[in-house]
């Protein structure tokens, strides 16, 4: 309970009025006797009604409110969250409520000014933004209402418990058509080069057609029908791709809202989609952290929504990337041949132990290494040099980009594929990698 903007001004008005008569007291000015009656009176009346409207105030009933939470948000974008407020009030009401958004959340609007007419139900509703992934709850909501003569605003706190879950952003594949999800593909940088007919798996037989080559003819089938028939294949769609996610401290830096683990969730789920439209099957790993998580490689649609509810929670450590163990742990789950994608962030330590690991993981699979790139890294580099500081800051980009770059040359000798990317590039990049490989057989 908290005095209200008028009964504050009542207190005001009535303390002037007594400084003045004090003053006019004080100064020998004569003043009728029932000036003084009059204040005492008022001050007294005042004091009465807010000892009655406070009684009177936590005499209402209490309000109702109900919280249309979804059940999942995406990352980064903004939605509708609806309130209902049921009362009791036989005239109009303003109140002031307040909803109890939890951290990791940026919201818009709060607190709202809510207009209550007898007899109706209100709806309101603002908007939040999450910045975190994982679950949430709001525990409550907050309301000032006023008392029956306004002199007071009385605050109350309602229990209202809703949980949500925040996933990265990737709605915008659920429910989509094939058209529009090519043109977002598009939207993004991802290319494809259409070479119809060679792949691996036979498909059909079907009259030639211009561009196709000579050993597509099926040669039988041409004599018994008169004209040129042609074979025509389409690309395998029964390979696996499991993607081993590192957790370590590595991945902690953020260039913008989103941190770079956020960004490689969003890149490794882009080409899960991607590769089960294609017929491939999906799985997941992760390492360094406590309790490494891990999605067996599985097709269809619904393995997606696994993927999503694995590591709609998962959070970068601070532990360092132990690579051999992590190596040592796939193998031992990942018996057949796939493709492995391992998205980390190689720096200049553990040189030689990266790449023991990575030659085992390598005689039993096929490695793609996707290694993120400091986009703070291309900005020291490429501003001027003004400064000492500056300068410093210069020279120790250099070294750490030209240590970098020596690790990848190690690793490409050894034959292993590596894309190194900013964070926002690495979706693109591996989805056109990988469709390029499955356009040439080599998956």
């Amino acid at each position: 309970m908290k005095p209200s903007r008028r009964f504050l001004i009542m207190l005001v008005v009535l303390l002037a009025c007594a400084m003045l008569l004090g003053t006019l007291k004080a100064l020998a000015v004569a003043l009728p006797e029932h000036l003084h009656t009059a204040w005492w009176g008022l001050g007294l009346a005042l004091l009465v009604a807010a000892a009655i409207d406070a009684l009177l105030a936590y005499r209402q009933k209490p309000l109702r409110i109900e919280r249309y939470l979804p059940g999942q948000l995406p990352l980064g974008r903004w939605s509708d969250i609806e309130l209902k407020v049921h009362h009791a009030f036989p005239h109009e009401v303003l109140i002031e409520l307040y909803d109890h958004v939890p951290c990791g959340m940026e919201q818009d609007a709060l607190p709202l000014k809510v207009l209550l007419k007898p007899g109706l139900t209100t709806q309101t509703h603002y908007r939040i933004r999450p910045l975190q992934r994982g679950a949430f709850i709001y525990p409550h909501c907050e309301v000032l209402t006023p008392s029956p003569f306004t002199l007071w605003q009385r605050r109350q706190r309602l229990e209202l418990h809703s949980e949500t879950r925040v996933y990265p952003d990737f709605a915008r594949l659920y429910d989509s058509t094939p058209l529009a999800a090519e043109q977002w593909l598009g939207q993004l940088g991802v290319r494809q080069k259409p070479r119809r007919g060679l792949g691996q798996d036979f498909h059909q037989l079907r009259e030639f057609r211009e561009g196709d080559t000579l050993r597509q003819i099926d040669w039988k089938a041409t004599a018994r029908k008169g004209v040129p028939i042609a074979r025509e294949y389409q690309e395998e769609r029964d390979q696996q791709i499991l993607f081993l996610l590192d957790c370590s401290r590595h991945m902690r830096s953020q260039d913008g809202e989103l941190t770079h683990f956020d960004q490689a969730l969003d890149a490794c789920l882009l080409l899960a989609h991607v590769a089960l439209r294609q017929g491939d099957a999906v799985g997941l790993s992760t390492f360094a952290e406590e309790s490494p998580r891990h999605v067996a490689p599985g097709k269809g649609n619904r393995q997606l929504g696994v993927l999503l509810n694995t590591v709609y929670d998962l959070q970068p450590t601070l532990a360092p990337p132990d690579y051999s163990s992590a190596v040592r742990l796939l193998l031992t789950r990942q018996r057949r041949r796939a493709l492995i994608v391992l998205v980390t962030n190689l720096k200049d330590e553990n040189d030689e132990t990266l790449r023991l690991a990575l030659d085992r993981l390598g005689t039993h699979h096929r490695v793609l290494i996707a290694s993120l790139r400091e986009e703070i890294l291309d900005t020291l580099v490429e501003r001027d040099v003004h400064t000492y500081e500056e300068a410093l800051a210069y020279c120790g980009a250099v070294d750490y980009r030209n240590d970098r770059q020596t690790l990848h040359e190690r690793l490409g000798h050894t034959g292993l594929t590596l894309i190194d990317a900013l964070p926002g590039e690495l979706g693109p990049a591996l989805v056109t990698r990988y469709l390029g490989w499955k356009k040439a057989g080599v998956l």
